[in-house]
């Protein structure tokens, strides 16, 4: 049976808990006769329990439990593959409701007492970078908030597994945030939020392509959150090759974009920029980088990539060597740019964005 079919079968998908914001929680809750002053307790215990229900206990009225786990599924997502990296890296593939697949990934810090969390915010991608493996599926549908919140327990609870503790989240896994954004922007208020997931918000990141538009309603939001820009080349020649979003909206503009939520957040921009073995990472390349991102306060983070295999072109990329990544970044430093070259992680586990379910795949897509 085809993923519609499945859809069409299974009917409107049933909300869980992870779903639902105060207010929406509190108007349930009224309307099953609770007081609606109960949904900050349930929520605060739901969030320090890392998505399990609420315990009956003389901190709940009678049978609001009881009532909450009749009407709540115990979760929007379940396990359906885990693979651990020699580095530490946790790579998980999440089944949602309809039996699709996304994944996201516990990153260990320096810090032996701290990791870092990579998202999901889409079934797929629309996107088609080149040299992503999320992209050969194209976009299967939006995950809801829930699923995302979803991911984030999952990445505590992995956390907590190894005595670390996550400290920061970005949306950088499957799909493009922006395009998605309510939902993102609702996830990131229940990770954030003191009285529920206690992250803080100066712990997320928000990581684009560069749909203008999407970075000025972010912007507009107000929400003290960072800005990742996906750039990966200098121009945007290159750039249309590797990012089929580069045909609608140019650096300029992008950064244009970059500058605007920066001048009203005050947090530099990172400036995302995966090193390609002879497309992207010449000494040449670097300077003109350099050049494009001019005076501006923003970091640039060099990403060295794990093969993904023929990207939507049939084109196969490698990454940098060692010598051409360590010249790109001093070029850069010669040049006034904060920058560093990340470390590569699991790349023994398909860590790649989209290798992991790419390679676990077994509905029809269409």
């Amino acid at each position: 049976m085809s993923v519609a079919a499945a859809d069409a079968a299974a009917g409107p998908r049933r909300a869980a808990l992870s779903d639902l914001a105060a207010d929406d929680l509190a108007a349930l809750l009224g309307g099953w006769g609770f007081k609606p002053m109960h949904a900050a307790r349930v929520l605060r215990q739901f969030y320090a329990r890392d998505g399990e229900l609420p315990a009956p206990g003389p901190r709940l009225p009678a049978g609001l439990a009881e009532r909450l786990a009749s009407e709540f599924p115990p979760g929007a997502t379940s396990l359906a593959a885990r693979a651990v990296s020699a580095d530490g890296t946790v790579k998980l593939l999440l089944r949602l409701a309809d039996a699709r697949l996304v994944e996201t990934v516990l990153l260990p810090d320096l810090r032996e007492d701290r990791a870092a969390g990579c998202l999901s915010c889409q079934a797929g991608c629309a996107m088609g970078c080149d040299f992503c493996a999320t992209a050969l599926t194209g976009l299967e549908r939006d995950l809801t908030a829930g699923e995302m919140v979803e991911q984030f327990f999952a990445l505590r609870r992995e956390a907590a597994a190894l005595g670390r503790r996550l400290h920061t989240v970005v949306f950088m896994g499957m799909g493009e945030p922006l395009l998605n954004l309510d939902a993102v922007l609702a996830a990131v208020r229940r990770m954030a939020d003191n009285r529920l997931g206690g992250l803080g918000w100066a712990q997320v990141t928000v990581s684009t392509v560069g749909i203008v538009p999407g970075i000025d309603a972010l912007a507009e939001t107000g929400l003290p959150i960072n800005l990742a820009v996906s750039l990966h080349a200098p121009d945007d020649a290159t750039r249309r090759r590797l990012l089929p979003a580069g045909r609608r909206f140019a650096i300029a503009d992008i950064l244009a974009a970059a500058d605007r939520f920066q001048a009203r957040h005050g947090r530099p921009v990172s400036i995302q920029y995966c090193l390609l073995r002879g497309v992207n990472d010449s000494p040449g390349h670097a300077r003109a980088l350099a050049d494009v991102l001019g005076a501006r306060r923003m970091h640039v983070n060099l990403l060295r990539y794990n093969p993904a295999g023929p990207g939507l072109s049939g084109a196969c990329y490698e990454p940098s060597d060692e010598a051409a990544a360590g010249r790109f970044l001093e070029e850069l430093r010669g040049r006034g740019l904060a920058a560093h070259l990340r470390r590569p992680r699991g790349p023994d586990i398909d860590a790649a964005c989209g290798q992991l379910r790419a390679a676990r795949i077994s509905y029809p897509l269409s």
